[in-house]
């Protein structure tokens, strides 16, 4: 497994793709975090034997969300067609991902965890998007969410920024479960509904049921990725809540 920021091992004789996200507490989804992951997940995709990936993770949160100081102007180019580019590629991935989740599980967080396949919660769980109280917004969230949840939620969500716990996460259709356990629930998932089935069958059936949504997210994101750039971050409010948040004062809109 190593000292990475990543754990990355097999299970279940190598069918199973495991992932750990391990810089407790706050797991930052940072352009280090972001690049492990792509790898990894690029090479789960040319194993031939494996069946699904799980991705959890060390400590009491999933995820705090993204680096803010990486959202400033000078660097939320590169950040974001990075994680982007990741959102993208497990959104595609020929086979299940599988997330297990406790505590906060916020931001560029929920975006990962939104992008795989099917979603474990701990009863602890909270997930959201809080960009908005930054004056900003979640660009992958925004195309992930409407997939996974009946609209008029995923908005609450995005424009809100509260959120939500994890039995109203399962009823809205962002989470599958809530277990007190989310790594023994995924695994058992797996082991019950996976174990048995052709590994190169499964690709095929992964492929099929999400064709449409890889269309639709590939292309919204592209578009919202450049309202983010190039519309949000030429507004005063916008650079004012992330600075704010980053000299730890409170921030002054100024509505523009």
């Amino acid at each position: 497994m190593g000292d990475s920021a990543l754990k990355v091992w097999h299970d279940r004789d190598g069918t199973l793709l495991r992932l750990r996200l391990s810089r407790p507490k706050a797991n930052i989804i940072d352009a280090e975090m972001i690049a492990l992951l792509t790898a990894a997940f690029a090479a789960g995709a040319k194993d031939s034997h494996v069946k699904a990936v799980l991705l959890d993770h060390e400590g009491p949160h999933f995820s705090f969300g993204a680096s803010v100081p990486e959202h400033m102007p000078d660097q939320c180019e590169a950040m974001l067609k990075g994680l982007h580019a990741l959102v993208i590629a497990m959104v595609e991935h020929p086979v299940p991902i599988l997330v297990a989740a406790r505590g906060q599980c916020l931001g560029g967080g929920l975006e990962v965890a939104a992008a795989g396949h099917f979603l474990f919660v701990a009863p602890d769980t909270k997930l959201g998007q809080p960009e908005i109280q930054l004056a900003v917004f979640a660009p992958a969230a925004s195309c992930l969410l409407p997939e996974r949840m009946p609209r008029v939620a995923a908005e609450d969500l995005l424009v809100s920024g509260r959120s939500i716990g994890a039995e109203e996460a399962v009823r809205l259709g962002l989470a599958n479960a809530v277990a007190e356990e989310p790594e023994t629930a995924a695994l058992a998932w797996f082991d019950a509904g996976l174990v048995k089935h052709s590994a190169s069958s499964i690709r095929f059936a992964v492929k099929a049921a999400r064709l449409d949504m890889v269309a639709r997210v590939k292309a919204k994101i592209a578009a919202v990725e450049d309202l983010y750039l190039n519309g949000l971050m030429a507004t005063h409010d916008a650079v004012e809540g992330l600075t704010a948040f980053v000299e730890k004062r409170p921030a002054k809109w100024e509505d523009r």
